[in-house]
């Protein structure tokens, strides 16, 4: 079988770094003004961009620039003067959206190579085709597709290269075309300035808290009590006291899946009715690679240098165990529950029940089995290590040494800094030294957590 890429976000020269350290073949990077990553991204340095095309091509790998956006008429006055420093470039693909943007840079520049962003919704093998006429050379697949979809598509355009989301953030609009965060606060979506809105944590006020006078809204709702006994019910307690509706658990009911009940609860984070799982595909590689779906996609531009490295090293040993045919090793779940998520699904990949589809109980992030505890700056000819500490950790510890060249468990047994023996790195903004770590170059430190949690 062929080893489909394995496609990393890279919002600074660092991420990209590290995604090429541990194991990824390609990155992509946001055009500033033009992509839908306006923020944390290093790139907004036309130079910052050049050195990063400079250098994964001298490693052998790959960089491809977004410019994805669905832009107003005010955009198409600077766009192409715009694009001449990004194309002078030579990256290796451009990601585009919009139809007129692809006219436009195919005219001017004939030659270049476009990928097709998942923003433009491609569902079906009639619209890979109808791309594939206009010149266009890959198409980033609709997340919406369930892998039996993706696999006709593969069968009916055997010459287009696709490629397939695997593993990120999922947004609650269709591909990612949202106006929840413009609607909110003015920061379009489209235009690359999206603030998570979905992902707040939004606070239900309860009947209790209520005027008598909001009793009409109530009505509505099947509390299995009339309204003459809500209204009553309310009314006596006068708003001052807790009302007996209070306690009930309330329960959701779409008109289309009936019987499927979904609560709608509130935690001491919030609750969370639109906010999506993380995208996890991991078990779904082996089907992905069998299907030959030339390119995986891992979503997160904004994310650390932890996160990169940590699902990149995990995305491509699920990648050549496929090809070489062995078994998934589950083991490798583990490696990602450690990560700031919000729970996993596999998306529309596989069929499953409407609920999982939304983290209704738990949407805050979790990361119950590791933590981001620091990087490697340096090592000396002793083996002494300088640890750029990310979040805290002591002597005693447990920590993972991960490194493009294979991960180990060690127990830390001793620290310094600056030749003084400390027993606590307190958290971040302070650098440590730790003991026989010759060879650990480019290595991050992630402690483990008690499984009982702490």
């Amino acid at each position: 079988m062929k080893s489909p890429e394995l496609l990393l976000p890279a919002g600074g020269l660092e991420r990209m770094r590290a995604a090429f350290d541990f194991g990824a073949d390609a990155v992509y990077a946001g055009q500033p003004r033009y992509s839908l990553r306006a923020r944390n991204n290093e790139f907004v340095r036309i130079a910052k961009m050049q050195e990063a095309i400079d250098e994964a091509n001298a490693r052998g790998k790959k960089f491809y620039v977004a410019s994805n956006i669905l832009p107003h008429n005010s955009k198409l006055k600077t766009y192409l003067d715009d694009m001449v420093p990004v194309m002078e470039m030579n990256p290796d693909a451009i990601i585009m959206a919009d139809p007129g943007l692809i006219m436009k840079v195919k005219e001017r520049w004939p030659d270049a190579v476009i990928h097709l962003s998942v923003q433009a919704n491609t569902t079906n093998y009639w619209g890979v085709q109808f791309w594939q006429k206009v010149g266009v050379e890959r198409i980033i697949l609709s997340r919406e597709l369930s892998l039996d979809e993706i696999a006709e598509i593969r069968q009916e355009c055997p010459d287009m290269e696709l490629e397939v989301f695997v593993h990120g953030a999922l947004c609650i609009a269709y591909s990612g075309r949202c106006l929840l965060s413009g609607y909110f606060n003015h920061r379009d979506p489209n235009q690359g300035t999206c603030t998570n809105a979905c992902r707040w944590d939004y606070k239900v006020h309860n009947a209790a808290q209520s005027d008598a006078g909001d009793a009409q809204l109530l009505s509505g709702f099947n509390f299995q009590q009339s309204k003459e006994e809500a209204d009553a019910s309310f009314a006596s307690c006068g708003g001052a006291k807790r009302h007996p509706l209070a306690d009930q658990v309330y329960l959701i009911e779409e008109a289309n899946r009936p019987g499927q009940l979904m609560p709608i609860m509130e935690d001491e984070h919030g609750t969370y009715i639109m906010n999506s799982k993380d995208l996890r595909a991991l078990e779904q590689i082996e089907k992905l690679v069998k299907i030959g779906v030339d390119s995986l996609k891992v979503e997160g531009r904004t994310k650390s240098i932890y996160y990169v490295a940590r699902v990149a090293q995990t995305y491509r040993k699920a990648i050549d165990d496929a090809v070489a045919g062995r078994p998934f090793n589950p083991e490798l779940l583990a490696d990602l529950d450690g990560l700031a998520n919000r729970g996993y699904t596999p998306g529309f990949l596989e069929l499953h029940q409407t609920q999982d589809y939304q983290n209704y109980l738990h949407g805050y992030s979790i990361s119950k089995q590791s933590q981001f505890a620091g990087l490697v700056t340096e090592v000396d000819e002793n083996g002494w290590a300088t640890i750029d500490v990310k979040n805290k950790f002591s002597v005693g510890d447990t920590l993972e040494i991960i490194h493009p060249d294979g991960n180990q468990l060690i127990r830390l047994d001793t620290m310094r800094n600056n030749g003084e023996a400390i027993e606590v790195a307190p958290g971040n903004g302070i650098f440590v030294q730790i003991p026989n770590m010759l060879g650990k170059e480019k290595a991050l430190l992630a402690r483990i957590i008690n499984p009982a949690g702490e």
